[in-house]
């Protein structure tokens, strides 16, 4: 029964400062490391057979502690389409003040729905329409083999990926956070159907 398991990257700089990342390349905080050192901790005794993660030094970072946790060198394939969704002119900007400055209400739109895109930036809709695509040509394929495969990357990618996978309702996916740090584990069937889920 294949395996495959996903983390949200550690803590970055910009998530304790409560800012709007993105697609900006911002490092991990020191608790951030600690987080990702935690997940490999918890990850001991699985096996991977390959791991995928996004473009941006967060997540690659997480995936590189949480492999040395581990003892574990395996393939890595980085790819763009695990990229955290592209917030556009909000990127950078501090949560807290952009809310002051254009409503709570707008800021949660922007944040959390399905179809409504930032100023210049993606959508969660658009996210998924990367994120999916891709795991249907390259990661099924994997699985479908037996192979157990690991995925790092950020907070609206693996959302997209969730949806997918646990047929989640766009109205639905509004209200699912995706903590940092934590595994969630999906256990497949010999038809690729989800036999169970669990966090970590």
């Amino acid at each position: 029964m294949a395996q495959l398991i996903f983390v949200r990257h550690g803590q970055s700089l910009y998530n304790l400062e409560n800012r709007f990342t993105g697609i900006l390349d911002v490092a991990l905080t020191d608790n951030g490391k600690e987080q990702a050192k935690l997940a490999g901790d918890k990850l001991i005794g699985y096996v991977f057979d390959i791991a995928y993660t996004s473009m941006l030094i967060r997540a690659q970072e997480s995936l590189r502690i949480i492999l040395n946790e581990m003892k574990l060198t395996i393939p890595i394939v980085k790819d763009k389409a695990f990229n955290e969704r592209m917030y556009g002119t909000l990127q950078g900007l501090n949560k807290e003040e952009t809310a002051q400055k254009y409503g709570l209400a707008q800021v949660e739109i922007w944040r959390r729905s399905y179809d409504v895109c930032p100023p210049g930036g993606e959508s969660l809709s658009d996210t998924y329409n990367r994120v999916v695509p891709y795991y249907k040509t390259q990661i099924e394929p994997e699985l479908k083999k037996g192979q157990n495969v690991l995925i790092v990357a950020h907070g609206n990618s693996l959302r997209s990926l969730m949806m997918y996978l646990e047929n989640i309702s766009p109205l639905d996916i509004v209200t699912v956070n995706i903590a940092t740090g934590i595994p969630r584990v999906y256990t497949f069937d010999d038809q690729l159907k989800i036999a169970s889920v669990k966090d970590l």
